[in-house]
Protein backbone atom coordinates (compact mmCIF):
# COMPACT_ATOMS: atom_id res chain seq x y z
CA UNK A 1 0.00 0.00 0.00
CA UNK A 2 1.35 3.26 -1.25
CA UNK A 3 0.69 5.77 1.73
CA UNK A 4 1.28 9.77 1.02
CA UNK A 5 0.95 12.95 3.35
CA UNK A 6 0.42 16.06 2.15
CA UNK A 7 0.67 18.65 4.52
CA UNK A 8 -1.10 22.06 4.21
CA UNK A 9 -1.09 23.20 7.28
CA UNK A 10 1.85 25.56 8.30
CA UNK A 11 1.55 25.89 12.50
CA UNK A 12 2.42 22.59 13.65
CA UNK A 13 5.33 20.18 12.89
CA UNK A 14 4.92 16.92 12.39
CA UNK A 15 6.79 13.51 12.25
CA UNK A 16 5.85 12.43 8.73
CA UNK A 17 7.86 9.08 9.40
CA UNK A 18 5.61 8.71 12.24
CA UNK A 19 2.89 9.68 11.00
CA UNK A 20 3.57 7.25 7.52
CA UNK A 21 4.05 4.24 10.21
CA UNK A 22 0.95 4.58 12.27
CA UNK A 23 -1.38 5.49 9.12
CA UNK A 24 0.08 1.96 7.88
CA UNK A 25 -0.53 0.16 11.18
CA UNK A 26 -4.04 1.27 11.50
CA UNK A 27 -4.87 0.72 7.84
CA UNK A 28 -3.99 -2.80 8.39
CA UNK A 29 -6.13 -3.00 11.49
CA UNK A 30 -9.27 -1.51 9.64
CA UNK A 31 -8.75 -3.81 6.69
CA UNK A 32 -8.90 -6.64 9.11
CA UNK A 33 -11.91 -5.17 10.85
CA UNK A 34 -13.25 -4.67 7.31
CA UNK A 35 -12.57 -8.19 6.00
CA UNK A 36 -14.01 -9.37 9.14
CA UNK A 37 -17.08 -7.45 8.84
CA UNK A 38 -17.82 -8.72 5.25
CA UNK A 39 -17.47 -12.31 6.19
CA UNK A 40 -20.07 -11.85 8.40
CA UNK A 41 -22.51 -10.51 6.21
CA UNK A 42 -21.76 -12.90 3.13
CA UNK A 43 -20.35 -10.10 1.13
CA UNK A 44 -16.79 -12.12 0.79
CA UNK A 45 -15.00 -10.53 -2.45
CA UNK A 46 -15.16 -6.72 -1.03
CA UNK A 47 -13.39 -7.84 1.69
CA UNK A 48 -10.62 -9.30 -0.29
CA UNK A 49 -9.45 -5.89 -1.85
CA UNK A 50 -6.25 -5.19 0.00
CA UNK A 51 -5.13 -1.48 0.11
CA UNK A 52 -3.86 0.44 -2.89
CA UNK A 53 -3.39 3.85 -2.00
CA UNK A 54 -4.29 6.41 0.88
CA UNK A 55 -3.50 10.30 0.80
CA UNK A 56 -3.89 11.90 3.89
CA UNK A 57 -4.24 16.12 3.61
CA UNK A 58 -2.89 17.34 6.99
CA UNK A 59 -5.01 20.75 7.35
CA UNK A 60 -5.73 23.14 9.88
CA UNK A 61 -9.06 24.83 10.62
CA UNK A 62 -9.67 27.10 7.83
CA UNK A 63 -8.24 24.65 5.85
CA UNK A 64 -11.19 21.85 6.24
CA UNK A 65 -13.80 23.95 6.25
CA UNK A 66 -14.06 24.34 2.13
CA UNK A 67 -13.09 20.54 2.02
CA UNK A 68 -16.35 20.29 4.53
CA UNK A 69 -18.51 22.09 2.57
CA UNK A 70 -17.59 20.64 -0.58
CA UNK A 71 -17.76 17.02 0.28
CA UNK A 72 -20.25 16.80 3.37
CA UNK A 73 -22.25 19.89 2.55
CA UNK A 74 -21.69 21.23 6.26
CA UNK A 75 -20.42 24.55 7.04
CA UNK A 76 -17.56 24.63 8.88
CA UNK A 77 -14.64 22.77 11.10
CA UNK A 78 -14.22 19.23 11.84
CA UNK A 79 -11.79 16.83 12.46
CA UNK A 80 -11.68 14.33 9.96
CA UNK A 81 -13.07 13.75 6.43
CA UNK A 82 -12.90 10.47 4.24
CA UNK A 83 -13.29 10.19 0.64
CA UNK A 84 -13.57 6.44 -0.45
CA UNK A 85 -13.10 5.61 -4.55
CA UNK A 86 -14.02 2.72 -6.35
CA UNK A 87 -11.03 1.73 -9.21
CA UNK A 88 -11.39 2.82 -13.10
CA UNK A 89 -11.75 0.23 -15.19
CA UNK A 90 -8.69 -1.06 -16.24
CA UNK A 91 -6.92 0.27 -12.56
CA UNK A 92 -5.64 -2.62 -10.36
CA UNK A 93 -8.12 -3.41 -7.75
CA UNK A 94 -8.08 -2.31 -3.97
CA UNK A 95 -9.02 0.46 -2.11
CA UNK A 96 -8.16 3.64 -2.89
CA UNK A 97 -8.78 6.83 -0.47
CA UNK A 98 -8.25 10.27 1.27
CA UNK A 99 -8.36 11.26 5.19
CA UNK A 100 -8.47 15.07 5.08
CA UNK A 101 -7.06 15.55 8.80
CA UNK A 102 -7.56 18.77 11.01
CA UNK A 103 -3.85 18.67 12.94
CA UNK A 104 -5.24 22.69 14.30
CA UNK A 105 -8.09 20.95 16.06
CA UNK A 106 -6.35 17.70 17.33
CA UNK A 107 -3.85 19.90 19.22
CA UNK A 108 -6.72 22.31 20.72
CA UNK A 109 -9.32 18.92 21.81
CA UNK A 110 -6.48 17.25 23.35
CA UNK A 111 -6.61 18.76 26.43
CA UNK A 112 -10.28 18.60 27.18
CA UNK A 113 -9.85 15.03 27.34
CA UNK A 114 -8.30 13.58 30.41
CA UNK A 115 -5.00 12.17 30.01
CA UNK A 116 -5.12 12.55 26.18
CA UNK A 117 -2.49 14.39 24.41
CA UNK A 118 -2.01 15.75 20.86
CA UNK A 119 -0.86 13.23 19.25
CA UNK A 120 -3.00 10.43 20.72
CA UNK A 121 -5.84 13.08 19.85
CA UNK A 122 -4.36 13.07 15.99
CA UNK A 123 -4.09 9.05 16.10
CA UNK A 124 -8.11 8.81 16.87
CA UNK A 125 -8.85 11.27 14.24
CA UNK A 126 -6.56 9.10 11.78
CA UNK A 127 -8.08 5.71 12.89
CA UNK A 128 -11.97 7.04 12.61
CA UNK A 129 -11.30 8.04 9.44
CA UNK A 130 -9.42 4.61 8.35
CA UNK A 131 -12.68 3.33 9.82
CA UNK A 132 -14.45 5.25 7.48
CA UNK A 133 -12.49 4.10 4.96
CA UNK A 134 -13.41 0.05 5.24
CA UNK A 135 -17.06 1.48 5.62
CA UNK A 136 -17.90 1.27 8.70
CA UNK A 137 -20.85 4.49 9.57
CA UNK A 138 -21.41 6.92 12.20
CA UNK A 139 -24.86 8.02 11.37
CA UNK A 140 -26.27 6.78 14.62
CA UNK A 141 -25.51 6.07 18.27
CA UNK A 142 -24.84 3.14 18.14
CA UNK A 143 -22.86 2.97 15.22
CA UNK A 144 -20.97 5.81 16.59
CA UNK A 145 -20.63 3.56 20.08
CA UNK A 146 -19.61 0.48 18.09
CA UNK A 147 -16.67 2.76 16.08
CA UNK A 148 -15.17 4.90 19.17
CA UNK A 149 -14.96 1.45 20.78
CA UNK A 150 -12.94 -0.29 17.90
CA UNK A 151 -10.98 2.71 16.60
CA UNK A 152 -9.73 3.31 20.75
CA UNK A 153 -8.89 -0.73 21.12
CA UNK A 154 -6.75 -0.18 17.52
CA UNK A 155 -4.68 2.42 19.52
CA UNK A 156 -4.46 0.34 22.40
CA UNK A 157 -2.40 -2.07 19.69
CA UNK A 158 -0.25 0.03 17.76
CA UNK A 159 2.76 1.71 18.89
CA UNK A 160 2.20 5.41 19.45
CA UNK A 161 5.30 7.37 18.60
CA UNK A 162 5.32 11.38 18.76
CA UNK A 163 3.74 12.75 15.91
CA UNK A 164 3.88 16.41 17.03
CA UNK A 165 7.36 18.00 17.54
CA UNK A 166 8.12 20.45 19.75
CA UNK A 167 8.38 24.14 17.77
CA UNK A 168 6.43 25.55 15.00
CA UNK A 169 7.48 25.37 11.10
Amino acid sequence: MRISIHNAQRRFKLDRVALKRLAAALAELAQTQRSGRHAASGRGSPSAAPWREVAIHLLDDAGIVPVNAAIMAHRGSTDVITQRYDPIPGEPGGLTGELFVNVERAACCAPRRAGWDPDRELALYLAHGFDHLTGADDATRAGQSRMRRRELGWLKRVELTPLFQTGKL
